[in-house]
Order: structure tokens, then sequence, then C-alpha cells
């Protein structure tokens, strides 16, 4: 570890722990799952762009990638702690379970489950984790997100995108919310790789990936679970996303105004009246990380339209590991206490955990 005082260190000396809130991981039967799926002959193209790089791409970077989120022990903990990372909140990286046949899905993401809970309790003071579901099984997923929290002590649950280019705004996948409420946990929704009949001007242009496409269809997947009326039905439900919002706080002024003109306007049978204004539901139901976003006027931006009590610190790890970026999130010009907020307190009280360290 580097001996540089500049460089962040654990402990919480510095007034706060950092606890790093989408930090992925896959297993190795998730890995084969994924290499079985790329020689069908009709494997989608979404799919393919993001597992198929990881899986047979002998690039640096994809090599690396896929060592790292392989590991749940030492070289994880060691990249921790050269970075400042008190806890890492670890949820299973896209494209996940979802592109599998509902049975192969709903076993692997059980199995994923059981290895994530042995890799906390083995690590109780460095790891927390989100139960992975198979949505295309919605009454499994349900229940598989029960046994996750209420068994192996898991602290809510992650989706990974679309399934199958279906989103969680169809009713079909709401037992899912049902279960998420009555449990009282947070669903993080996760970027994967861009349904077909969105793919190709992103995929032509190099724009599919974390560049801008995750983000877009993250975003659309989060501003159609509103619309759609989600919040309306569950409404002690909390949702997280990632990378300041998926650029939703950016927008809330002209999505307020354009919702309530086209609710008005009678164009779409989908769009119908919600109790409330998108940009409450962004203050009330959903939370955000700053996961690849170490930006201080993105992330202070999100604090004063959002809340503090909104934002919470992601490092992205291990596709975005760079110690100079937990810099930028100490040396941000907010106040003590929001600092607390933003690497600590917001996540203990969002994900339910408990701090091991005093500060």
């Amino acid at each position: 570890m580097s001996t540089d005082p500049a460089t962040p260190r654990t402990g919480g000396a510095q007034g706060y722990l950092r606890i790093a809130t989408e930090e992925a991981f896959a297993t190795p039967d998730l890995f084969d799952a994924w290499a079985r799926t790329m020689e069908r002959s009709d494997v989608d193209p979404g799919f393919a762009g993001l597992a198929g790089f990881y899986t047979t791409s002998q690039a640096e970077r994809p090599r690396t990638i896929k060592r790292r989120l392989l590991d749940l022990g030492e070289e994880r903990i060691a990249d921790m702690d050269a970075a400042g990372i008190d806890r890492a909140l670890l949820l299973l990286t896209a494209p996940g379970v979802q592109w599998l046949d509902p049975a192969e899905g709903v076993a692997l993401a059980a199995s994923t489950n059981d290895q994530l809970a042995d890799a906390c309790r083995r690590h109780p003071d460095r790891f927390s984790g989100l139960a992975a579901v198979a949505p295309q099984d919605p009454a499994a997923a349900a229940e598989e997100l029960r046994r996750g929290v209420t068994q192996l002590g898991l602290h809510g649950g992650v989706i990974n995108g679309h399934t199958q280019g279906r989103y969680l705004s169809d009713q079909e996948f709401w037992p899912i919310f049902e279960a998420a409420e009555d449990l009282d946990v947070p669903i993080y929704i996760h970027p994967t790789g861009l349904p077909r009949t969105m793919l190709q001007p992103f995929q032509e242009a190099g724009l599919d990936g974390a560049i801008y496409g995750f983000g877009v269809d993250t975003g659309l997947h989060l501003l159609r679970i509103i619309t759609a009326g989600v919040f309306d039905r569950f409404p002690r439900l909390r949702i997280v996303v990632g990378h300041a919002g998926e650029a939703l706080p950016f927008w809330l002024f002209r999505l307020d105004h354009m919702h309530a003109a086209t609710v008005r306007a009678e164009r779409y049978e989908s769009m119908k009246p919600t109790q409330r204004t998108i940009s409450e539901y962004m203050r009330e139901n959903v939370y955000i990380t700053t996961s690849g976003m170490a930006w201080e006027p993105a992330i202070r931006f999100c604090q004063q339209v959002l809340g503090a009590d909104r934002v919470m610190y992601a490092m992205d790890y291990p596709y975005e590991y760079e110690v100079s970026e937990v810099r930028t999130h100490d040396d941000l010009d907010i106040d003590a206490e929001t600092k607390r907020m933003l690497f600590q307190t917001n996540a203990e009280r969002v994900f339910g955990l408990n701090a091991t360290a005093q500060v």
C-alpha cells in the first residue's frame, strides 16, 4: 500500500467510513452460463456485445476485470484497502441471469446468492450484498428476494436492466416490487446490454456501453417504472440507480412539464395520470449513487435537486477502479455532515447496514 499521505485510508479517521454501493462480482458458474449462451445461433446481440466481450476477449482490460469480478477475498479486499474503501456492497454484474431460460435463471440466481452470502459471512466487516433474482419468473424472483433477505442476510435486490427486452414497468413483474416493499428493502436497477430493438444506432457508433447506451436504457427503465404508476401502487418501494441517476436528475424540469402535457393530450393509452410528479417520485422513492461519476458539479447538483439524503457514494469496481476518484469525493466542497451522509450514513439507512468502526 502507498505511503503517500494523500492516499485514502480505511478506518474512518477522516470523519466517515467509505461505503461503496455498486461493486460488481460474478461467479464461475455465471461465466460458464454466458459462454454456453454465446454458442447459440440465435444469441441476442445486446447480450453478445456485453457478456461476449468478457468471455472471449483476450485483451488486458477484460481479463483483469474478469479476474477481479471472480475474487471475493484477498485481491478485492487489498484493492479496497488501497483505495480507502471500508465496506463494499456487492451486486451480481450484468448481464446477470436474466438472459437464461426461467428454470436455469432461477437456479443460478439462488446458487449465486448462496456464494455471495458465504463471502459476506467470511468477511462481515468488509462485504455486504444484494440478492440477484431472475425476473423471467416473477413469482420465483419474489421468493428468492425473500429468501435472500430473511435467510441469507442480504440487503435488497439487484436487477440488471431489462429482461430479454421487457421492463419492470410491465405489471407481470410487480410481484417483485410487492416483495421488496413488504421486506422494506430497496431494488437496485443496474445497466445491462441494450435490447435488440434499440441496439443498432448505439452499437454502430461504439456508444452502446457505459459511455452512453447503458445510461440511456437504465434511465428509460426507471422513467417507465415511474410513469407506469409503480410508486402509486407501492408507495413505500425504494429503487436505487447508479451513475448520478442515469441523467434523470438533469431532466426533471422538462420531464415534469412534458409528462403533464402528454397526460392532458391523451395521446398514449400507456400514459395515465399519476398521483405525484416525476420529480416528486425521484425525491421520495428513488436513491442514486455516484458510480462512474466522480465529478463535483454533477454530484452537488444531484444533492441539490434530489436532497443530500438521496445520494450515495459508489466506485463501480472493478469496471472503474481509480483511487483518484475516491479523493475527488473526499475533496468535495460540502459540509462535514453532508459528506458523511454521502459516504456512510445514507448507505447504512437505505440498505440497513451497520457500521463496524467508530467515527
